[in-house]
């Protein structure tokens, strides 16, 4: 069923909002139900929302409803894409609906899903991962077969921005002196990733004809990663593939400081910058070297991933207007950047309200 909310306004009145789709836009539509008292606005909801709810029913499982609508999506989905839902499918969603009728489920059931998956600890963004992939099977339901999708003004609860742990000044200082003192195709990627932003897929599959040296450019063509298999001879397997989106293709200007680390691994054009060979290493080994890279330069334990936002936000301390970071880092809007990757430090907001200056 769907939840019905009843808000009071500012005049005394008593406001509803029923779901109506969305714009042309992509911005949802609502039609506003007006009342003296909530009550009497909640019965006037339920009355339209029996009256246009539609009247088709499906037995059919959601399992089987989601076959149907993965056999149609696989082919305008990157691979990658495909085993990703295929994942999330058979692990969150098949042992809970799987087997329910696709007309039983109402929204209540979905709250309820989502409430037991917090519980787990599973993170509100991969909760809400989980929910965009079951909104894209009943919609696909309600326009097959003409029922009523329950998803239909589902609330996600808020997304909590997850604290990442970066290395602070002193200890970023400590780990370019050991890659100074250390170059190995190991301290090769890290210095990479610290000094353009890349992304570990798109470090691991770099190879040396995406490098251009005289120009000091480096394109990002392709990225890597490890996917659920298909059959069960493998659970996982390797895959070089595009970029994450259009914007993740990019040209970035290679840093000075970057040009004599790369000059004295130059390999052939075919061979992968983080090997010297035609055989390329897989992200989770990037990590495993990067561990131990900490390890020995004795610093705290953080992932990869780190490395780009130490990039971001010293380009940030930099000067570097936010349009053009967005740029380097590939992505696809500049509130990805602002919100997700720069960060300042303590000694930097200290240095800002020193120059605050009021004479009092």
């Amino acid at each position: 069923m769907l939840r019905l909310n009843a808000y009071h306004r500012k005049d005394g009145r008593w406001e509803g909002r029923i779901p109506q789709g969305k714009t042309a836009d992509g911005n949802r539509k609502f039609r506003y139900i007006l009342a003296r008292t909530k009550e009497e606005v909640l019965r006037k909801m339920e009355e339209i929302c029996l009256n246009s709810r539609p009247s088709g029913i499906c037995c059919k499982t959601l399992r089987t409803i989601f076959e149907e609508w993965f056999s149609s999506a696989k082919h305008r989905i990157k691979e990658s894409t495909a085993a990703n839902y295929t994942m999330k499918a058979d692990k969150h969603i098949m042992p809970v609906f799987g087997e329910k009728p696709i007309s039983d489920i109402t929204q209540d059931d979905v709250y309820a899903f989502i409430a037991d998956k917090q519980k787990s600890g599973l993170s509100e963004r991969y909760i809400a991962d989980i929910v965009v992939l079951m909104k894209s099977i009943f919609k696909f339901s309600a326009t097959s077969y003409h029922i009523f999708n329950p998803l239909d003004g589902l609330r996600m609860p808020k997304r909590k921005n997850a604290e990442i742990q970066l290395l602070d000044t002193e200890e970023q200082e400590r780990l370019q002196a050991y890659i100074s003192n250390n170059w190995n195709h190991g301290t090769l990627g890290t210095a990479l990733s610290i000094s353009t932003g890349i992304r570990i897929g798109e470090l691991c599959a770099l190879q040396w004809r995406d490098i251009d040296l005289e120009k000091r450019i480096l394109t990002v063509r392709k990225t890597m990663q490890r996917i659920q298999a298909p059959t069960d001879i493998a659970r996982t397997k390797l895959i070089i593939t595009d970029p994450k989106s259009e914007s993740s293709r990019r040209k970035i200007p290679i840093p000075d400081c970057m040009m004599s680390f790369l000059l004295k691994f130059k390999g052939k054009s075919d061979d992968y910058v983080l090997t010297g060979t035609d055989k390329p290493v897989e992200p989770r080994t990037m990590q495993y070297r990067f561990s131990k890279i900490l390890k020995n330069a004795n610093l705290p334990s953080v992932h990869f991933h780190a490395l780009r936002h130490i990039f971001a936000s010293t380009c940030i301390r930099l000067g570097f207007d936010v349009k053009s970071l967005s740029e380097l880092l590939g992505h696809s809007s500049v509130e990805i950047t602002l919100n997700r990757y720069v960060h300042s430090s303590f000694e930097q907001k200290q240095a800002y309200m020193k120059q605050i200056a009021f004479h009092f």
